[in-house]
């Protein structure tokens, strides 16, 4: 009985989080919308009219990207105008077949094209589109012309006001969502790096982890700066904003300390191996950390004020507690080496626990938040993408070296066969063609053939499902009500598993056709084939005419990547030298090279899903990727270290390697732009560079016989800084070295 009660409240539990979720919140949203009318106007014996609105709510919810209410609003209504007046424009020139061709190719491959212009563009220019293909299909002359596009603005409208609304009850559940993944997703990141310390772990499989892992972050990094920060700077902020602002602050925080922790395992377990329980321990505390982070999460996904379950302050006591033994059990003078690691692995997941009490307090109802200083808040704008559309950019952007374009000129090309097909078999209902082509179809290979095989699935799956529902179902309340649950089903699921978002609405499809026409097996059987024909056309098309294959745009991602990280290194040097507060422009390079690490592995992901004939030195790419995170947490490393210690001054050797790294990468980025001869810039000769090293070793020597002028703990830091900083140089220049190496046997489109 026991048993029954529990599943049945995680059941509960599971369906409640699933109905919180923002993709089942827009799909509620569109299915009002467009269920309110049908149903009203049907009853007034105005079916068609309320039809039609419904279709301008579909055309429009794609629109409907979460932001702050200005540019949501403004979302929308571009979206609503650019639908109605596409209509408008497709049936006006129709009966006139030598406008109508030319203007409608023109308009197919201008709306494609606004795309450069971002995410919301980009699915204002899918709406749009949308609106075209099925414009060709529903063909009005007159009056009813106006009247067909009036009707779907109207619907644009209704759709509009529904999702304000909405948004204006629960301002801030989509703010909670993100966060909470956040959270999770993080304490998975960190769970992978407590995983590193096992002794036999596959550390190659688990850095794989974190590099797909890290495409995922930067994903949701940049849904909360979009929410929290522009929301903030046109509409102020509540003290729920600002505690979500500091929460989401910490976990990038948390996030670059994760990464900082940059270990030579091996060495360690080498060291350590008769004394495992020093390494045990801090695994325990690693997980531990991941551990509260996933149940922070949780309690706000839940609604449930969060009560901890571990103690993380204890953790770092027994971490404490096995150093001091350690030392005991080795002697002072043999353990130095040992105990300067394990302090310097201490004093991280030190930072960690208190940038996580940071948050436990800012989850905490009770807990209120001021506001922001003037500058602080100015300066965290410097974090958005700007949103301007400048001529400029879609000018720069008529060229075949933009992957928008070909995808334009491409699509363009598709929808007009897609015509002529049409035109010449006797299809009932071409326009089905035009439209899965419009789904499908994405600039990149992989994604589109993915998208083929998921449209045919779930349309061949939902067909059969719904047909054999309707050989027991006839009552038209029960087939009305399936509609309307499809419906909503199919709109959530095509954002989350797009197989079985695309069986939901194919079902809804039939057991709509189902309520308007008897002979719905010959009206499925055209839609089958039209998928099926569409599907075909964007498949060949996105292999054929001037495709965007990966690994063309492999050099810029993996020039950006190592660009990111030099400007990282070079804030982390100006900081060094200057000390003074962290500045702006070191937050700036230390996310620019989060989100360019995360941008070179998605496209190495894409590059996967390609023919294997164009997965051009696959292994070398990713070598390069896994050098540039190495690379990454190296710098992390030192930034956050210099962050949380009173260092010495930084020394002329100190910036003469620094000076080298920061070369060997502008090489490797110029070798990038396929300018090699560029690149041969002259570097320091080996020799300078070994003695500026011996320099640096030379410090923790000058230290020990300074060791009488100084009292312990000042020794003890001292040494700590000399050997974390020769350590990551040393390291820092062989990686540089490395993937300057690892360019140079890269050939892409060379």
């Amino acid at each position: 009985m026991l048993t029954f009660a529990a599943t049945l409240i995680s059941m509960i539990q599971r369906v409640r989080l699933f109905t919180e979720n923002t993709y089942f919140t827009r799909a509620l949203i569109v299915t009002v919308a467009a269920a309110l009318p049908v149903l009203i106007l049907n009853k007034l014996g105005h079916f068609d009219a309320g039809f039609t609105i419904a279709l301008g709510a579909f055309l429009t919810y794609p629109a409907d990207i979460p932001s702050n209410l200005w540019h949501r609003t403004r979302g929308l209504f571009s979206a609503a105008v650019i639908i109605s007046g596409s209509t408008l424009l497709v049936n006006l020139l129709h009966p006139f077949p030598w406008a109508f061709y030319p203007l409608l190719t023109l308009l197919v491959f201008l709306l494609s094209m606004i795309s450069v212009y971002g995410q919301r563009a980009n699915m204002i220019s899918f709406s749009g589109l949308l609106a075209i293909a099925l414009g060709t299909g529903h063909i009005h002359t007159g009056t009813d012309i106006f009247m067909y596009s009036a009707l779907l603005f109207t619907g644009s409208f209704v759709y509009m006001v529904l999702s304000l609304t909405f948004n204006y009850l629960n301002p801030h559940r989509y703010t909670e969502l993100q966060i909470a993944d956040c959270l999770k997703l993080t304490a998975k990141y960190m769970k992978l790096r407590g995983d590193l310390w096992d002794a036999g772990a596959n550390r190659e499989a688990i850095t794989n982890k974190q590099l797909n892992l890290q495409v995922e972050i930067n994903t949701t990094h940049d849904n909360l700066r979009e929410i929290l920060l522009r929301t903030r700077s046109n509409a102020g902020s509540s003290n729920r904003s600002r505690k979500m602002l500091m929460v989401f602050v910490s976990l990038m925080e948390i996030l670059e300390l994760a990464l900082s922790t940059s270990f030579d395992h091996n060495k360690l377990h080498e060291i350590f191996g008769a004394h495992s329980r020093v390494l045990a321990t801090y695994q325990t505390l690693a997980y531990n950390l991941a551990a509260t982070l996933k149940k922070l999460g949780k309690s706000l996904e839940d609604h449930k004020v969060y009560s901890p379950k571990h103690n993380l302050t204890e953790n770092i006591h027994a971490l404490e507690k096995v150093i001091n033994e350690y030392e005991q059990e080795v002697g002072k003078e043999d353990a130095a080496e040992g105990v300067w690691m394990l302090l310097n692995m201490l004093h991280y997941a030190e930072k960690q626990v208190e940038k996580i009490k940071l948050i436990e307090r800012a989850l905490h109802p009770e807990t209120v938040f001021k506001e922001l200083p003037e500058g602080r808040r100015k300066d965290l704008q410097k974090f958005l993408t700007p949103e301007d559309y400048p001529w400029r950019l879609l000018k720069d952007n008529l060229s075949f070296s933009s992957t928008i374009f070909r995808h334009s000129l491409r699509l363009t090309i598709t929808i007009a066969i897609g015509f002529i097909a049409g035109n010449i078999f006797p299809l009932q209902n071409f326009y089905w063609i035009l439209l899965t082509i419009v789904v499908i179809m994405r600039p990149g290979y992989g994604l589109t053939k993915q998208r083929s095989y998921q449209r045919i699935l779930g349309t061949v799956l939902g067909g059969i499902v719904a047909f054999a529902l309707l050989h027991f179902i006839s009552h038209p309340v029960i087939i009305g009500t399936l509609v309307i649950v499809c419906m909503l089903l199919g709109f959530t699921f095509t954002a989350i598993n797009y197989s079985v978002g695309a069986t939901f609405v194919t079902m809804y499809v039939i057991f709509l056709y189902s309520l308007l026409t008897p002979d719905i097996g010959a009206v499925i059987q055209f839609r089958f084939l039209d998928t099926a024909i569409g599907a075909a056309l964007a498949f060949v098309a996105n292999y054929f005419f001037w495709p965007s294959w990966e690994f063309l745009n492999m050099p810029q991602y993996i020039k950006k990547a190592i660009e990111a990280n030099r400007d990282y290194l070079q804030e982390i040097s100006s900081y060094y030298n200057n000390k003074g507060e962290v500045t702006t422009g070191y937050r700036l390079a230390r996310k620019n090279a989060f989100v360019a690490l995360g941008n070179l592995m998605s496209s190495y992901q894409r590059m996967t899903q390609e023919p294997k004939s164009k997965q051009k030195q696959q292994q070398q790419v990713y070598k390069i990727a896994v050098l540039n995170h190495t690379l990454l947490s190296s710098l992390a490393s030192v930034g956050t270290y210099i962050q949380s210690h009173k260092t010495t001054k930084a020394s002329e050797a100190f910036n003469a390697v620094v000076n080298t790294v920061t070369k060997n990468l502008e090489q490797a980025a110029v070798l990038m732009t396929l300018e090699a001869n560029a690149a041969e810039a002259a570097i320091q000769q080996n020799e300078e560079l070994a003695m500026r090293f011996t320099e640096l070793k030379n410090i923790r020597a000058r230290e020990l016989r300074e060791l009488e002028l100084e009292d312990e703990q000042e020794f003890k830091l001292r040494m700590e800084e000399a050997q974390l900083v020769i350590e990551q140089l040393v390291w820092l220049n062989s990686l540089s070295e490395r993937i300057l190496k690892a360019v140079r046997k890269l050939e892409l489109n060379r």
